[in-house]
């Protein structure tokens, strides 16, 4: 195996991912704003840990150099960012609608960008996506975060078509519900409705499904959802 990056690594999926793709004996790099966070995660996994803001090119290219230098090739490549900025169209601040796009949408393309580099002459890979419904269906008061996922979801479906024939394979996450994490004790689960949200490890396991899927029959886009979401 070779080397696995992830963007906006943190707890709860990005967390459970790191920790299956190190079993596989991947290497691992986890970029995010705050790496101090991640110490546990570190030792844990033995992952080079670089600081990163994902809407900076400059600092995207400093991940991948630093990826560069671990042993193997860059086999899989991970994006978590997004960004929320709620609010009815007439209120929203025009800077931290910019901010929160860029992080959302451009971030992903300039990963997407910097492991193509490396995959292209390799003629081999994966850039893999983390979504979301609102990439598929935009809410009232939540415009900003879908023109994010909207653009993510875009630029992984125009990627499947460029990349796939050169042996890449792209996909995109659409994940539907809320994610399992002790950090937001206001989405509980009852005793009524068990597993009514998404559990990080479950979803990591569709991320190494993907990731060992037959070229022959590859997918772009996994849908995911708890069982009482309603769609």
């Amino acid at each position: 195996m070779g080397t696995a990056v992830i963007i906006g690594a943190g707890e709860g999926l990005s967390a459970a991912l790191a920790r299956k793709l190190h079993a596989r004996g991947h290497k691992l790099l986890l970029a995010a704003r705050n790496t101090g966070k991640l110490a546990e995660l570190q030792a844990e996994t033995g992952a080079t840990m670089v600081t990163c803001d994902a809407s900076e090119a400059a600092d995207m290219e400093k991940v991948f150099a630093e990826a560069d230098a671990l042993e193997g090739p860059l086999d899989v490549a991970i994006y978590n960012p997004s960004a929320r900025v709620r609010g009815g169209i007439t209120d929203l601040d025009p800077a931290a609608v910019k901010s929160a796009v860029l992080i959302t949408g451009y971030g992903a393309f300039l990963m997407a960008q910097q492991a193509a580099k490396r995959m292209i002459p390799q003629g081999k890979g994966a850039i893999l996506f983390t979504g979301a419904s609102a990439g598929v269906k935009g809410y009232p008061n939540s415009s900003t975060f879908a023109m994010g996922k909207f653009a993510l979801r875009g630029l992984a479906q125009s990627l499947a078509r460029e990349l796939h024939p050169q042996g890449i394979h792209i996909g995109h996450f659409v994940i539907d519900g809320g994610i399992r994490n002790a950090s937001r004790p206001e989405r509980v689960e009852t005793a009524e409705n068990p597993d009514s949200m998404l559990d990080p490890d479950a979803i990591a396991e569709s991320y190494l499904h993907f990731l060992d899927q037959p070229r022959s029959s590859w997918a772009w886009e996994i849908e995911l959802r708890p069982w009482v979401e309603k769609f």
